[in-house]
């Protein structure tokens, strides 16, 4: 069953990091026996599994890439017998080839308690019908909430993504109290709900978003929508799935579950490891996994670890929001951007939306941006836009052009928001 996350506990980042010293000293030599890909990645750096001790040796040890996992297609990283995987999943595959992972029967069991848990730190209990919108089969989002659901002992409702209309009637049908989703179908969902005048029949308390990256802008607009809480939750196929992290009721950053995830900050140019507080590229080493274990790999998501415990008083550690993806990130003008900056102007713009796109041009060699940004109702467009293209250059420090649209002008996605469209490369 899941953890109970609500009793303070004593709190030492120390201690966290010596229990993990010593499922480290058990896991490498595990992947240097069990791995044939870990076992020549750590011959040909020059590694002796023994000689790994503590966090600072781990720094010694290559990175693993999103690159060799699809080289390794379809099963080449797989570090047990066969008969031992009960399930795969899948990647989409849509900028290369998929990544496929294994998984045996323990990982199933062990994703399935991480679910539990981020529904349980969120309030759901057994009394709860949850309806679960992400995608099923290959992808990992739609059974892993499911698992961590029926762990939980609440009901599921999986009706999968698309088809809004049955969704809603199916929420207002069955009295849904949880929603899960990607914040930009959920957002999608409560517009929706507002246009046909059916909040006052849909019984939403809280909705558990991931998948995407997304601000306090969206949250607070989806929150005001449907009257309910949201959280955040963090995952990544490669690693088991939606339910590695997610925030609490204090909502001032994302738990991990430090029992089974070795997190790391490291400069994403150097690779040097950076301390707690310190903002760089996440990288994970998954340390009970037996299926497809990952030692030392690199998320691409820019975030940081917090030194302090939070006010909920759980004894697992957090990290902060995703701030963007070292892949989304713009360079112009010798100044490095990522999405959730703009967020957080977005954020300070009196009358702007939550919903942006980052267009990059480039004319004569000379690089240009454009913002393009939603106005809520009532508000002048000029007048946000001026206001936006202000705080860009006094939070950020570039000049950018910002275009004021109307509300909901700008496309909605029952997946994933597309926000950065850099074509100086075209």
């Amino acid at each position: 069953m899941a953890l109970k996350l609500r009793k303070k506990e004593p709190f030492s980042l120390d201690k966290i990091f010596y229990n993990q010293e010593n499922m480290l000293r058990e896991l490498i030599p595990r992947l240097y026996k069990n791995s044939p890909f870990y076992r020549k990645k750590l011959d040909d750096a020059g590694i002796n599994p023994q000689s790994v001790k503590n966090l600072k040796d781990l720094e010694r040890l290559p990175f693993t890439t999103k690159e060799e996992l699809r080289t390794g297609y379809p099963l080449g990283l797989m570090a047990v017998p066969s008969e031992k995987v009960v399930r795969i999943h899948s990647s989409s595959g849509t900028t290369g080839k998929p990544v496929i992972i294994p998984y045996t029967a323990y990982d199933v069991s062990t994703w399935a308690e991480m679910m539990a848990r981020c529904m349980e730190i969120t309030g759901v209990t057994n009394s709860d019908r949850v309806q679960v919108t992400p995608g099923y089969g290959l992808w990992t989002a739609g059974i892993g909430f499911q698992a961590g659901v029926e762990r939980l002992g609440a009901m599921t409702i999986p009706t999968g993504p698309g088809n809004t209309q049955k969704q809603i009637e199916m929420m207002i049908d069955l009295q849904t109290t949880v929603l899960t989703a990607t914040s930009s179908y959920a957002l999608l969902l409560a517009e929706e709900i507002t246009r046909q005048g059916l909040r006052d029949q849909i019984k939403l308390r809280s909705g558990i978003f991931g998948s995407e990256r997304w601000g306090e802008k969206m949250r607070a607009r989806i929150e005001d929508l449907l009257s309910i809480e949201t959280f955040d939750i963090y995952g990544l196929t490669e690693i088991y799935g939606p339910g590695i992290s997610i925030d609490c009721p204090e909502h001032c950053g994302l738990h991990y579950w430090h029992d089974h995830l070795l997190f790391e900050v490291v400069d994403p140019f150097s690779g040097r490891q950076l301390p707690p507080g310190e903002e760089g590229e996440l990288v994970v080493t998954t340390l009970t996994k037996e299926g497809m274990p990952l030692l030392r790999y690199r998320t691409r998501d820019i975030t940081r670890i917090l030194p302090c415990q939070c006010r909920c008083g759980s004894p697992h550690p957090m990290h902060e929001r995703v701030l963007g993806r070292t892949d989304d990130m713009i360079k112009i003008k010798g100044v490095n951007i990522y999405p959730g900056q703009v967020e957080h102007v977005l954020q300070i713009t009196e009358g702007a939306g939550s919903e942006y796109q980052i267009i990059v041009t480039r004319d004569q060699g000379k690089d240009n941006i454009l913002v393009k940004v939603e106005v809520l109702k009532d508000h002048p467009l000029e007048l946000v836009a001026d206001r936006l293209r202000k705080n860009i250059k006094t939070r950020i420090g570039i000049l950018v052009e910002v275009e004021a649209v109307p509300n909901q002008a700008l496309p909605r996605s029952e997946k994933k928001s597309k926000r950065v469209y850099d074509y100086r490369e075209c």
